[in-house]
């Protein structure tokens, strides 16, 4: 390599090191490792997993799916099949759905789509951290506007933030890590008054009250975003969508696709659980009953203060640090998620686990250890 492109490739390299990353959380594995504990004895309530579908009902599914699979093909049909399930779970013809390797690889989609570099881009805070990473990454300035006490949107201040530059704006709803869905008019207001592309993140909406999917008819600014990570319970496979208007939609499905992004494998076990959508539905009601539960019981501990939830996760606030009430339940076993937000002080995120897994966390965080020095 010449002098010339050794500095060129010296200067790239320096300006990467200095992007952010998505912050990968310990593996249960390495956390047991860590503590000389069993890895079974780990409550893993960190990453919002949606534990009420049966396991063993989801490797049988999986098994069945397995008996017909062939990993020496690419993808056939199986896109165009979950659209056409999609269509009618959602309400919204096939033409208007993406469908990608998760949501974030929509998300990033997006981002090569809409940004170059000197471009702005805007969120909340606190929210999901994907947003600005993916704006970064395009070279684009992400700004964030604090959402209020009540952790609704600040509108007119986000509206203050636009910029000539400014090309997306991304919410969350609801919200991770506040829990909170925005209301329909006040997310109505900002696509109107928004000059670029509005992105909707509802990857928790089904345990939520309601859906801005209606808009996409009346905005062909707006995208809404799905996954099956949650309320389907397919984390480990991948799989997200979006719907938006039929030009974009066909835009982002066509011109900005990589090839064959979800495994066929993915596709067919997600067109099985649409075609049983009962059993989804089942764990969505009973989630929500133990999140009602969970709520309660936590509001009762001394020195926590738990907030509502549209969603499958509950944000608690501690009178103790939180880097000490994080430490703690993870020395006992039980795993939830420190927020590190000047917002949202002393704040902890807990999933909503299975009667038993939320049990042990609530007996963990009744211990005096936790709520009082030691």
């Amino acid at each position: 390599m010449k002098t010339q492109g050794k500095k060129w490739f010296k200067k790239k390299l320096d300006a990467m090191r200095l992007l952010d990353s998505y912050a990968i959380e310990e593996t249960v594995e390495r956390i047991a490792q860590r503590f000389g504990i069993s890895p079974l004895e780990i409550v893993k309530l960190n990453q919002n997993e949606n534990f009420f579908l049966p396991k063993d009902m989801l490797r049988e599914l999986m098994q069945q799916v397995m008996e017909e699979y062939d990993p020496r093909i690419y993808p056939q049909d199986e896109e165009f099949r979950i659209k056409e399930k999609l269509s009618d779970y959602l309400n919204a013809p096939t033409d208007c759905i993406i469908i990608g390797n998760g949501e974030d690889e929509i998300i990033e989609r997006i981002a090569r789509l809409f940004l170059e570099k000197g471009d702005a881009t805007i969120s909340v805070t606190p929210t999901f951290s994907f947003y600005r990473l993916s704006a970064n990454l395009m070279g684009a300035k992400h700004f964030e506007v604090p959402l209020k006490k009540d952790f609704s949107l600040d509108k007119e201040q986000i509206l203050a933030t636009i910029t000539s530059k400014t090309t997306l704006l991304f919410l969350c709803s609801p919200n991770n890590p506040t829990a909170n869905q925005f209301s329909i008019d006040e997310v109505e207001f900002l696509v109107e008054e928004f000059p670029g592309v509005v992105v909707v993140d509802e990857a928790y909406v089904e345990f939520a009250e309601y859906s801005l999917l209606p808009l996409i008819e009346k905005y062909e600014n707006l995208i809404v975003l799905r996954t099956f990570s949650k309320a389907f319970g397919l984390a480990g496979l991948r799989l997200g969508y979006g719907v938006a208007s039929s030009d974009l939609a066909t835009i982002l499905s066509k011109k900005a696709q990589l090839p064959y992004p979800v495994s066929s494998f993915a596709l067919k076990v997600a067109l099985e659980l649409l075609a049983n959508h009962d059993i989804v539905e089942k764990a969505i009601r009973q989630l929500k009953d133990e999140r009602g539960a969970l709520i309660k019981e936590l509001n009762e501990v001394t020195g926590v203060k738990a907030f509502d939830s549209k969603s499958n996760f509950v944000l608690f606030q501690t009178d103790n640090q939180s880097d000490e009430v994080y430490q703690k339940l993870l020395r006992r076993g039980i795993f939830v998620r420190n927020i590190k937000n000047s917002l949202l002080k002393n704040c902890l995120r807990t999933t909503v686990g299975l009667p038993e897994m939320n049990a042990k966390m609530l007996r963990a965080l009744e211990k005096p250890a936790v709520n009082r020095n030691e």
